[in-house]
C-alpha cells in the first residue's frame, strides 16, 4: 500500500487525467489480449502472448514518455515546436515517396536495424498542434488582421495535411477539423476560418485529380470505393458486417472477456475495429463505459483549459484532448457504421506502436498544461492568504 501511494503522489498532473488514463490502458490490454488470436495463430503459431507483451512494451515507453512530458513546463513545448514542424515536413516527404507500403498505402518508415515500423503522420500531427497553439497564441493582439495572423497559421496546416492526405485522407481530414477548432478557440475570424475549409476542398479536390494522373503515389481509387461502399451498401461490406454482428452480439452485459468470436472474422480486430470486439466481449456497459471514458477525458481538459493562465497552454490542451477525442469517435463511427471506414485506430486503447507512443506524449503535454494550472492557483492563493494575514 506504502508503494502505491507513492506511486501516486509521484504522478505529476490532474489526478482525474491519470485515473481515466489507467483505465484506457486497462482496457486497451484486456482487449487487445482477447483480438490477437486470429494474427497469433497465423503468425506465431498461436503465440498470443508474443504480441501481448510487445503492445505492454509499447505502453510501459508510452507510459515512460507520458511522465517526462508531465514533467516539463509546457511552455518548453513552445520552443520546440518550429524545430518539430521542420522535422516533421521531410519525413512526411520521404514517406510519401519512399515509404514502405502495407494495406496499399505508404505511412510507414523502416526502422533500420531493429525491423520496426514509425508513422510520420503520427509524430506530424502532434508536431502541427503544438505549432498551431504556438502561432494563434502570439498572435492574439492582432489575431484577425489576414496577413500578419491568418497567412502564417493557415499555410503550415495546409502544408502537413497536404503531405498526410496522398497516404491517409482520413487522419488528415481529422487533423485539419482539430485546427478548425482551435482556429476557433484562438478567436481567429470565422469568415478566414470558412475560407480555410473553401481551401481544404479545393486541395481535397486538386488530390484526387493528382491520384488519376499518379496512382502511385494517390490511392483515389481507395477512398472511392469506401465511399460507394458506405453509400450504395446499406450492410456495409465484409468488414462492417462483422462488426455488426459483434456489436449486436454482445447485447447488454457481453459474451465474457475472451469469449469474441468475431475477431475470427473481423480484419484488424485488435486495431480498426477492437471498439467491436469491446462491445461483443462487455456488452453495452462496456461500450458506453469507453465513451465515457473520452467525454469525461475531454471535459476535465475544457475545465483546465478555463482555469489556465496562458493562451498557449489553453490551446494546446484543447488542441491536443480534441485530436485524441475526435479520432476516437471517429472509430467508434465506422464500427456502426455511421461513416465510410477509415484505417483509424481507436487512441489509447488499440495496438499500435508509434501511435501509442505518440498519444501518450500528447496526454503527457496535457498533464503538464494541468500540473502548471495547479501550482499558478496554488501560488496565487499563497499570496492573497498572506496578504490578508
Amino acid at each position: 500500500m506504502l508503494a502505491v501511494k507513492d506511486f501516486i503522489s509521484d504522478l505529476k498532473g490532474d489526478r482525474v487525467i491519470w485515473m481515466i488514463i489507467i483505465f484506457l490502458a486497462i482496457a486497451s490490454i484486456l482487449s487487445v489480449y482477447s483480438s490477437i488470436g486470429s494474427m497469433a495463430y497465423k503468425l506465431r503459431d498461436g503465440n498470443t502472448e508474443y504480441y501481448l507483451l510487445t503492445h505492454v512494451l509499447y505502453m510501459g515507453i508510452g507510459f515512460f514518455m507520458m511522465m517526462v512530458c508531465s514533467r516539463i513546463h509546457y511552455t518548453k513545448f513552445a520552443k520546440l515546436a518550429p524545430i518539430l514542424f521542420v522535422i516533421a515536413v521531410p519525413l512526411l516527404l520521404y514517406t510519401l515517396f519512399f515509404g514502405a507500403e502495407v494495406n496499399d498505402a505508404k505511412r510507414w518508415i523502416v526502422i533500420p536495424w531493429i525491423d520496426k515500423t514509425f508513422q510520420p503522420s503520427d509524430f506530424a500531427k502532434l508536431a502541427l498542434i503544438i505549432f498551431l497553439a504556438r502561432a494563434l497564441s502570439k498572435r492574439q493582439e492582432n489575431i484577425k488582421d489576414f496577413k500578419q495572423s491568418f497567412l502564417p497559421i493557415i499555410i503550415p496546416v495546409g502544408i502537413i495535411c497536404t503531405l498526410i492526405a496522398p497516404a491517409d485522407l482520413s487522419t488528415a481530414c481529422l487533423l485539419f477539423v482539430t485546427c478548425i477548432l482551435m482556429m476557433i478557440i484562438g478567436r481567429v475570424s470565422l469568415k478566414y476560418i470558412f475560407s480555410m475549409a473553401i481551401i481544404g476542398i479545393i486541395l481535397l479536390s486538386l488530390l484526387v485529380l493528382l491520384g488519376t494522373f499518379f496512382p502511385d503515389f494517390v490511392r483515389v481509387e481507395t477512398w472511392v470505393s469506401r465511399i460507394q461502399e458506405f453509400l450504395y451498401n446499406t450492410d456495409g461490406g465484409y468488414q462492417i458486417q462483422q462488426s455488426k454482428i459483434a456489436i449486436a452480439s454482445g447485447e447488454f452485459f457481453g459474451r465474457g472477456p475472451g469469449n469474441s468470436l468475431q475477431r475470427n472474422y473481423l480484419p484488424y480486430p485488435y486495431a480498426d475495429f477492437i471498439y467491436a470486439i469491446i462491445c461483443e466481449e462487455y456488452g453495452l456497459i462496456g461500450a458506453f463505459f469507453i465513451i465515457g471514458l473520452y467525454l469525461w477525458l475531454l471535459f476535465r481538459c475544457i475545465a483546465i483549459v478555463t482555469r489556465c493562465p496562458k493562451t498557449f497552454g489553453a490551446i494546446l490542451a484543447m488542441g491536443l484532448a480534441l485530436n485524441i477525442v475526435i479520432q476516437a469517435f471517429a472509430n467508434i463511427a465506422v464500427s456502426v457504421h455511421m461513416v465510410p471506414v477509415t484505417g483509424l485506430t481507436l487512441p489509447f486503447i488499440s495496438m499500435g506502436g508509434t501511435s501509442l507512443i505518440f498519444t501518450c506524449i500528447a496526454l503527457g503535454i496535457i498533464l503538464s498544461v494541468s500540473r502548471y494550472v495547479d501550482d499558478s492557483k496554488r501560488a496565487e492563493k499563497k499570496v492573497l492568504e498572506s496578504s490578508m494575514a
